[in-house]
This record gives C-alpha cells, structure tokens and sequence, in this order.
C-alpha cells in the first residue's frame, strides 16, 4: 500500500500523446505508451508544470520503511483507481491532462491524495504546492491514515449508490476530501501543531461547507454522504463504520468547556439534518432518523426518531451503516399518529370538564 513505481502505463488518449511529442517524428511503439526515461519525464513537465506534476517523487525505500505495511505491490485499491483513470481517460480524451495530472502522474494513493486535496485547497496564500507538501508529509509517515483513507474510500464505493468508482470518491466527492483533510488536520493537531490544523479545519469550511474539529476523534471506515453542512465538534467521538449523512451536528449544549460533545457507536446510521448535542452517547449499531433531535443517550441498536427523539423500535442488522437502511417512515409516524391522538383526546376531555 505504499507508493509504488510503476514502470508501464497503459495507452491514453491519442490526443493526449499528440501533446506530449516534442516533434512530429515519434515511433509506434512511443504514441502507445509512456515510457519513464528521461526524454519522456520532460515531454511531461512540458505540459504538465512542476505546480500539476505536486512534489518530486519520495524515495520508495524511504516510503516503505516509514509505512512499515509490508508487501509494496499490493495494494488493490489503488490499482482499482488507476485502472479506472485510464479507462475514463480513453473515454473521455478532454479529461485526459486531468486525469493523468491528478491520478497517474503518481506512483501511489497517498500522492495522487495530497494532490487532490491541495489542489482543491489552494487560495492565493496557501499555495498547492505547499499544501501538497503537508499533505504527503503527514500522510506518507502515518500508517493509521494510509489504512484510513483506504477504508473511507472502501465506505463510500459500498455505501453510496450514486458513487460510480472508487476513482470517482478520490476526484470528486467532497465528503471523502474533507473527511481526509480532518485526518491530516488531527495528526498536525496531535502534534502541537495547532495553528496549521486550525487554518486546514477553516479552509475545509470554507470549500467544502463540513466543520470538523481537529481535535474530534474520527474511527476509520466512515461515509460522509454529501458531507455539506455536517458540523462536528472538539470533544466529539465517532466510532468505526459510522455513516453520517448531510446536515448532521455534533454539538454542545453551551459554553461549557471540557468533555462536552456527542460520543457515537461503532456503525451507528446518522440520518440527514439530525441534531446531537451534549456528552450523550448514540449506542453501537443505533439508528437516527432524519431530522431528529436527540438529547439523551440512545441504546444499542435502537431506533430513534422525533423531535426530541424517543425510541420506536430496535434494528436487526448489527451495523445498519452498512446497510444504509434508514427508512423509518412507517415507524414514526405511527408513533406520531399515536401521540398527536392521545393529545387530542385529553384536549378534548378538559374542554368537557371546563
């Protein structure tokens, strides 16, 4: 899983070759494939600036001994996105710059990441480069974020039917960049590095519309479904296989200071625009209906629903975040069509007395 060198690349678009000749007088065998030599490397800062190519490529020795993950040819995530690179490439020949650019220009998932990120990051004072150069720095000496990003990865090809390939989650969808930038920002922020992991965890907000505290503790295995407006705060905990879908707060109750956010369960499902506040826990494998509001603790794999939310029934799957099964629609409102009658009929029955 660390980053690899990949010494052949599999056609790409003709008009992408096209661009990268220097002269027209180029062989078969060179408009068929890139090959990594000398003459090809600058054929390929030709078009693609040091600022698209990001960072000179680590040492793999050095990557490897940092990673410590073993056995560097394997690595079926990251082969599943350039295989799908290059087929979309062929595909789609405008898209070709771009795809080499942000995918297979890079030996691993790590760099091909940190470009990414950076790129989508940037502003005219934090430059690409430099937040490419954080990025692959962090990420390419943590083995518990290189492990992370591969299961967040897994989570949101799985879990999310509109998600077409696990080259699609890297490129495009903002609930997995902001979920890795909030990884990058913890290290930084478990390292002391306070103001540099403030900065990430604003300029998250600011593209991508996702609050997370870098000091949250985020497991491993999480979908962000559309991520906009999802707010999570300091002292929050999220456990392993959470899905959370769009809107979700995790939030205090005041000013209070010290432990003063939501703790959620292993593969517990968060409905979209459910607020939590306060040190309250969500129980493993719970499930929280849309638009709920919860205040107290909720049991385990219990379904909860309401404004405040009460319990209206248990869950059979182990992890309904895998199942994404939160259709509580028949459930609540019954609990709702129960409650709105007993209040009509003590109503009534007051009027009488009066």
């Amino acid at each position: 899983m660390a980053c690899l060198s990949d010494e052949s690349w599999v056609t790409l678009p003709k008009m992408l070759s096209e661009r990268l000749s220097l002269s027209g007088d180029r062989d078969e065998e060179e408009k068929k494939s890139f090959v990594d030599s000398k003459t090809t490397q600058y054929r390929l800062e030709k078009v693609f600036p040091l600022y698209a190519m990001g960072i000179s490529r680590p040492d793999s020795d050095s990557v490897l001994s940092a990673g410590n993950l073993g056995d560097p040819v394997s690595d079926p995530i990251w082969d599943a996105v350039t295989e799908e690179a290059k087929l979309e490439a062929e595909k789609e020949p405008i898209l070709s710059s771009f795809l080499y650019a942000s995918i297979l220009s890079h030996d691993c998932l790590e760099q091909a990441l940190g470009f990414v990120l950076a790129n989508r990051l940037q502003n005219p004072t934090l430059l690409a480069t430099q937040l490419m150069d954080i990025f692959c720095n962090v990420i390419l000496h943590d083995t518990g974020i290189q492990r992370s990003i591969r299961l967040d990865m897994q989570a949101f090809k799985d879990r999310d039917p509109a998600c077409l390939s696990y080259c699609s989650v890297l490129l495009y969808l903002k609930g997995y960049h902001s979920l890795q930038v909030y990884r990058v920002a913890h290290a930084l922020w478990s390292q002391g590095r306070k103001v540099l992991a403030l900065a990430l965890q604003s300029r998250i907000s600011e593209v991508f519309g996702v609050d997370i505290h870098p000091a949250a503790k985020i497991g491993e295995g999480i979908l962000l479904d559309h991520g906009t407006g999802v707010v999570i705060g300091e002292t929050a905990v999220v456990g392993n296989r959470v899905s959370l879908m769009h809107g979700v707060t995790l939030g205090g109750t005041g000013k209070e200071v010290g432990d003063r956010h939501p703790k959620v369960g292993e593969g517990a499902l968060i409905g979209a625009s459910v607020t939590i506040l306060g040190n309250i826990k969500i129980g493993k494998g719970a499930m929280v209906a849309a638009g709920s509001l919860v205040l107290k603790d909720i049991p385990p794999h219990s379904m909860v629903a309401g404004i405040p939310a009460k319990v209206i029934g248990y869950v059979a799957e182990q992890d309904p975040s895998l199942t994404m099964k939160h259709d509580a629609t028949k459930e609540f409102f019954q609990h709702v069509a129960v409650n709105s009658k007993d209040g009509r009929s003590t109503g009534a029955q007051d009027r009488e007395k009066k």
